[in-house]
């Protein structure tokens, strides 16, 4: 499944706010660790405009 920029926010934000260890909501909400990991990298260096979906094409040929 493929999640939008501002499910991607929302999950960080509910992750965040969370007093329970974050594995233990990554698990209730389907979400894989690696996954969020990386969502949340992207959004710590990038802001929420990073959370968009990139084209898996190469930028040039």
């Amino acid at each position: 499944m493929r999640y939008s920029a501002s499910e991607k926010l929302e999950i960080i934000q509910i992750v965040e706010q969370s007093h329970l260890p974050a594995k233990w909501m990554l698990d209730r909400l389907g979400i894989p660790r690696t996954t969020f990991d990386r969502w949340y990298e992207r959004y710590q260096t990038g802001g929420p405009e990073a959370l968009e979906d990139r084209s898996p094409k190469p930028s040039h040929v």
